[in-house]
């Protein structure tokens, strides 16, 4: 298991310091919007703009690095990241911002398809679980922990920004001194959206969902921290408190739907992210009850893709399952772009707490369809569940590492 770790070791370091310095983007420039008095729709403008830029790039950029070779394309990418993350302190513009996010999202893109089909060519069939586990980790671990940077902007306005073009940039070492063989890229055809409900209704309608919610999260969550009165450091541990909740309960969730019907456990989910959704919109107020609450909106919500996935994996053979996950991959990315537009209507109607009322209203919505769909089909058969597995909400590339995926050589 350490051996398998190891092999990767410089990859694992390079997604750490990614998300480390890109992580907290989102929502340091909304607080820089909100405090400049910019409306909350053209807020979640902006957040938009990345997860389309994400979207786009999942479907385009493997030309680039098949054309070019990973090493080359990935200090490209990152480079250029690293330029746009520094042009945000030049000057502040709403339709230049929403600019450089898509251009963000283009090069996240590109750097998620480098390292993640990377990871897979090193890893060997028996090792991918461990090496997506700890895939996993790192990636939000550095998203989590980056939170912290917001607080920076007491020294200086620009630090937060320098702070995190230091670590993109530090982040192409481990990787262009790696010894690693460049891996073959080859695209990885999603199933189209009729073909993914025909297969499975509720891991299509739930994957979209959860990017609405999760979109709306990222995209205006400091911007209610901020508006409920939470200074920088609070508002830093309130988006932290999301993502490491979201870490803790994504396992534990998965064994108990391994056990049981699937769908029961999403349901479960579901009525936990309502839930905890609801408790924030009427508390209220920040204080260590928010942030507890704030964990398990986070811990029930990260699980829902997961779920939705294996639940979708349970209706496929082996050979379809890669082109089903990079389907949901873009069925979320769809959500996340919404979700942020979405969000902001909400909080423009309702206030700040209008954020978690959508999110409530999102996760009721899929309730009642998870609902119909126990009552409309049968369960699949425990001998036919596949086990779970964590996967990341990435680009399509991502599916190829899931244990469950055929393998190179299955397919040679």
């Amino acid at each position: 298991m350490l051996a398998a770790i190891l092999s990767v070791r410089s990859l694992l370091l390079a997604i750490f310091m990614l998300m480390a310095g890109s992580g907290f983007l989102a929502t340091l420039l909304g607080l820089r919007l909100e405090a400049s008095g910019t409306s909350a729709m053209l807020i979640g403008l902006v957040a938009a703009s990345y997860f389309v830029g994400l979207t786009v790039g999942s479907l385009q950029v493997s030309k680039i690095i098949r054309s070019v070779g990973h090493i080359r394309a990935f200090a490209a990418f990152v480079s250029l990241f690293s330029a746009s993350t520094l042009t945000y302190a030049v000057h502040q513009d709403v339709l230049l911002w929403a600019g450089l996010r898509f251009v963000d999202g283009l090069c996240m893109a590109g750097v998620f398809i480098c390292l993640e089909s990377w990871l897979n060519e090193r890893a060997e069939p028996e090792a991918r679980g461990v090496v997506l586990a700890a895939y996993m980790i790192f990636l939000y671990a550095g998203q989590a922990l980056g939170q912290f940077l917001l607080n920076l902007s007491d020294t200086k306005p620009s630090m937060p920004f320098m702070a995190a073009a230091i670590l993109l940039s530090l982040a192409v070492i481990p990787v262009v001194l790696t010894r690693i063989a460049s891996p073959s890229v080859e695209d990885q055809a999603p199933l189209s959206v009729g073909s993914l409900y025909r297969v499975s209704p509720l891991g299509m309608v739930g994957a979209n969902v959860t990017g609405l919610m999760l979109g709306a999260f990222y995209g205006l969550g400091a911007v209610y921290a901020r508006r409920l009165g939470m200074d920088l450091a609070t508002t830093a541990l309130f988006m932290s408190s999301v993502i490491l909740g979201g870490v803790a309960l994504q396992w534990p969730l998965g064994r108990l739907s391994d056990r049981f019907d699937r769908r029961k456990i999403i349901v479960l989910a579901f009525v936990g992210a309502a839930s905890a959704s609801l408790l924030i919109a009427l508390v209220g107020t920040p204080g260590p009850g928010l942030m507890l609450i704030a964990s398990l909106f986070g811990g029930m919500t990260f699980a829902l893709y997961p779920l939705c996935v294996a639940h979708t994996n349970d209706h496929l053979t082996r050979a379809q399952r890669v082109g089903a996950s990079g389907g949901l991959v873009l069925v979320y990315s769809i959500g996340a772009a919404a979700g942020p537009l979405a969000g902001a209507a909400a909080m423009s109607a309702f206030g700040p707490k209008g954020l978690f009322l959508l999110t409530a209203s999102c996760a009721a919505i899929a309730l009642a369809f998870a609902f119909y769909r126990q009552w409309s089909a049968l369960p699949v058969p425990d001998a036919q569940q596949q086990p779970y597995q964590i996967l990341p909400r990435t680009t399509p590339m991502s599916a190829v590492l899931d244990p469950l995926a055929p393998t190179q050589a299955a397919k040679d």
